[in-house]
């Protein structure tokens, strides 16, 4: 192995363990630092965060990969990260059963008003369940 490889080996090294516990809203701002989603026959482990097209998922269960489970189409597999921020609410977006907003999460609605939901586990926007929204700012 020439030195070139080495040395980029020991900075994935590196930059793997800083970004394993880099909380998800860092993470997302940072997708670029993880590992390119591999359909290749690469284990993945429940927890680890990958990235593709752009967008940083989280793998739900350990698995190996193949080429037809890409994180957009085995969301048994992968779950996009979403990483409400109460300083910072971003524009409200479908979550999957595995990534739904809970109690206190903040988003901007279609409106253009910000919106909390009131109950865990919430995967339904103010429009489909006004109950499990409620209106904070304009």
């Amino acid at each position: 192995m020439n030195k070139y490889m080495q040395e980029a080996r020991a900075m994935r090294a590196s930059i793997d363990s800083i970004t394993a516990d880099m909380p998800d809203e860092k993470a997302i701002e940072n997708t670029v630092l993880f590992k390119q989603w591999n359909g290749n026959g690469v284990n993945y482990t429940a927890g680890e965060r990958i990235s593709y097209n752009g967008v940083l998922y989280s793998v739900l269960h350990s698995h190996t990969s193949q080429p037809d489970w890409n994180p957009e189409v085995a969301v048994s597999l992968f779950a996009k990260v979403l990483a409400p921020d109460p300083d910072k609410p971003q524009p409200w977006e479908k979550p999957d059963s595995t990534n739904p907003y809970n109690k206190g999460d903040k988003v901007i609605w279609a409106d253009g008003e910000i919106y909390e939901s009131l109950i865990d586990g919430n995967v339904w926007s103010p429009e489909e369940y006004p109950a499990g929204w409620k209106k904070v700012e304009s």
